[in-house]
């Protein structure tokens, strides 16, 4: 059972339960486990973060053993997006080779087995998948990260992944809500613009949502785009009409919201990280994903501080962060859960972390 420092006051807590930051290294930095004691429930492996099998497991141990019932988020696609496989590439297809072949019983094993990979090395949150229709061919993000150029081949293929992954006992976090296929520009740089019409939305980039939610997705990854039909001045990720009356109202999802990375530079040149991940949480998102770039004890620190100074200084009102953070302790809840009933059914949970062997 996970036990708190003493002296942190519950907003401070829930202030740092709704973060999920990156770090440097291979083993757990000093910060990072008192952060945990302190109340940060989530943490953002990256490719920087990963040397080998044992290495990962080991890591995911020693979160563990600070607080045991932490979200191990991580960025694991397949194909050309891949973490677990940095310095080699990936043994698992990526979503445009899937939909290429458009077998939605193959992408969901591919997704179950990476699925059960992760699980294998601790890991319980996967930033995937992409549910992005990539109806604009100069998207220069999305590409082949996309199952296709079609809604109706991308929403049976997301569903498919979504349940192959969850059945393996890690949580989806399909993205990029609500979404990015229809943009020239990458949001790692400036702030995209789709100027798609409100009629051609709710069949194009909206249907792969509506089949993630379906199908039971535990996340759902914010994009950082303006979207004038849904949202003339906010970016989806900072938009209640978006997060709250789109996704939570209309589409009736009641999941987490992640936040995409909020030291992009479509959030951080225009608002700033602290200021952007307080409109974030007041728009309805639930957890601040952080790290990509910024991994170290000071931008947690600063988000928290921004948080805690927004709720006292009433731009934030108090019971939507701890809402907020009741839903990441709920998703944690959830793996614990699944964890435990996937080492039930293997009798090891820690066998099959290394890649598949090639024969």
């Amino acid at each position: 059972m996970t036990t708190f420092a003493k002296g942190t006051d519950t907003l401070t807590r829930d202030a740092l339960t709704v973060l999920q930051p990156g770090f440097t290294g291979t083993t757990a930095p000093d910060w990072l486990l008192r952060r945990l004691g302190e109340g940060l429930a989530s943490v953002g492996l990256f490719g920087r973060n990963i040397a080998s099998p044992d290495q990962l497991r080991a890591l995911t141990a020693q979160l563990r053993a600070e607080r045991d019932d932490v979200l191990v988020a991580i960025d694991e696609e397949g194909g050309d997006v891949t973490r677990l496989e940095v310095r080699t590439g990936s043994s698992f297809p990526g979503n445009h080779a899937l939909g290429a072949v458009d077998d939605v019983d193959l992408t969901r094993e591919v997704a179950f087995e990476l699925g059960r990979r992760l699980a294998a090395c601790g890991v319980n949150l996967n930033w995937a998948p992409s549910a992005d229709v990539n109806s604009n061919p100069s998207n220069p993000v999305i590409g082949v990260r996309s199952f296709g150029a079609a809604a109706d081949l991308v929403a049976r293929h997301t569903a498919a992944y979504v349940t192959g992954l969850q059945s393996a006992g890690v949580a989806a976090c399909t993205k990029h809500f609500p979404g990015h296929g229809d943009t020239a520009t990458d949001s790692h740089h400036a702030l995209p613009r789709i100027d798609a019409d409100a009629s051609v939305l709710p069949e194009r980039e909206l249907a792969p949502f509506r089949a993630a939610i379906a199908a039971g997705s535990r996340a759902v990854m914010s994009a950082h785009i303006l979207v004038p039909a849904l949202d003339p001045d906010h970016p989806a990720t900072l938009s209640r009409k978006i997060l709250t009356d789109l996704l939570r109202g209309e589409l009736g999802y009641d999941g987490l919201i992640v936040t995409d990375g909020m030291e992009m530079q479509a959030i951080a040149a225009t608002y700033g990280i602290e200021r952007g991940s307080v409109l974030a949480i007041a728009a309805g998102a639930d957890a601040i994903c952080v790290g990509g770039g910024l991994a170290d004890d000071e931008t947690v620190r600063r988000l928290r501080d921004a948080l805690v100074g927004a709720v006292r200084s009433g731009d934030l009102p108090e019971e939507r962060l701890a809402d907020a953070a009741e839903r990441v302790r709920a998703l944690a809840r959830w793996t614990a859960a699944a964890s435990a009933a996937d080492a039930s059914a293997t009798g090891d949970p820690d066998v099959g972390c290394a890649p598949p062997a090639v024969p």
